[in-house]
């Protein structure tokens, strides 16, 4: 068998017809696949690979630590320079409140692990979520998940999760002091990137602190400078009370984290002990190349240009079928006039060596989420594939 078959037959399959692109080799902006096809990538590994593939400093940081050594104990035991040197750097970019990371495999644990703490710290156990939705898959992270589609098929789930249209009057008035927490995300990706009002934020905001309910900002995929700024709230001009993190945190590699203060963090260290543990979480080596990753992004600026080249976007991408565009920095999402219609001009786009997909929530909308290091000149390309594939659509 080759290896399409051994993979349809053997990989747990995750939809029933997988694209099956065979991929081996990625640098920068584009990927290759085995007859030596070239794709410019749109969405970065859904908003992983922000400074790109295959970055010379990521990969030296890998072989680095790899030499040196991989896993030795289960996070949280051992003084492993690694998470300590990433750690000490994501805070000096933080508010000083949020000065304490728990290291997690991935973005979904990091929503386990602010789930849990949440509970912990206030004693509570209800929780506000939002419709549309996406913190991840597993049972706690379902259960927040703002979509009965995909919470239904594994009830019963957590009880004691209410979910509210998100940027609405009907979720601040709904704030009590039975809540734990609110969970929510900076801009709803997966709804084809939709941003809340900054009053709204602000809002919520005093509302969580006039009861004593944590507010969670899960950043998994608008942090890292994915919106224009280093991390989302800022554009909202508020501070949660636990971060969530994952996705480009890793520099390519699996790593999420959950960070709050200390005062907070310290509250799983007993009663019980290892209120929350993890054996992988926090891998020296996702580490290191989560920390080198972030190295690059500060170092390099990239940040500063991402409003010029998400105008570039703006400008060259348009197109009569091509109904509306949303977007935060290079968070982008095109919105047709259904799914079929962006089924199709994702298909062709593949078929013509651009790299794309769909929203979970807003399948009738494209997803643009490319890495923060494409080159004016491949935006272009991009694009012009984008309007060419709409034409060829449009005549179908």
């Amino acid at each position: 068998m080759n290896q399409r078959e051994l993979f349809l037959r053997h990989l747990a399959q995750t939809s029933e017809a997988p694209l099956a692109i065979k991929i081996v080799r990625a640098k920068d902006s584009c990927m290759w696949d085995s007859a030596g096809k070239k794709y410019i990538d749109l969405i970065s590994g859904i908003s992983v690979c922000n400074i790109g593939h295959s970055n010379d400093q990521v990969i030296e940081a890998v072989k680095k630590q790899a030499e040196q050594y991989m896993h030795i104990m289960v996070y949280g035991e051992l003084i492993e320079s690694p998470q300590v040197k990433y750690a000490a750097a994501l805070v000096s970019h933080l508010p000083p409140q949020l000065n304490s990371v728990y290291f997690t495999n991935s973005g979904t644990e990091a929503t386990e692990g602010a789930m849990k703490l949440a509970k912990r710290v206030t004693g509570r156990s209800k929780m506000m979520a939002f419709r549309d939705s996406y913190h991840g898959s597993t049972q706690g992270a379902l259960s927040a998940m703002g979509s009965e589609y995909w919470r239904n098929a594994f009830r019963p789930l957590l009880p004691g999760i209410i979910h509210h249209a998100y940027n609405s009057d009907e979720a601040l008035d709904a704030i009590n002091d039975e809540l734990a927490c609110i969970i929510l995300e900076s801009v709803q990706a997966e709804r084809g990137v939709m941003a809340a009002s900054e009053e709204w934020m602000q809002a919520l905001r005093k509302k969580c602190n006039e009861h004593g309910v944590l507010l969670i900002l899960d950043e998994i995929q608008t942090g890292f400078g994915r919106t224009g700024k280093l991390f989302a709230f800022e554009h909202y001009g508020i501070v949660p009370d636990i971060l969530l993190l994952g996705k480009a945190l890793g520099g390519g590699m699996p790593l999420g984290a959950f960070i709050a203060n200390r005062s907070i963090m310290s509250q799983l260290s007993s009663n019980p002990v290892l209120g929350h543990i993890t054996t992988f979480g926090g891998h020296p080596v996702a580490c290191a190349a989560g920390n080198a990753a972030f190295e690059f992004l500060i170092n390099q600026n990239l940040i500063r240009d991402i409003e010029r080249k998400h105008k570039i976007f703006v400008d060259h991408i348009k197109h009569p079928l091509i109904r509306n565009i949303r977007s935060m920095g290079f968070m982008m999402a095109l919105e047709f006039d259904s799914y079929e219609t962006n089924k199709r001009v994702i298909d062709t786009c593949i078929e013509m060596g651009v790299f794309t997909d769909w929203f979970l929530f807003a399948s009738h909308c494209m997803r643009i989420s490319p890495p923060l290091i494409i080159t004016d000149d491949e935006i272009k390309e991009a694009c012009t594939i984008v309007r060419l594939a709409c034409d060829k659509v449009s005549r179908m």
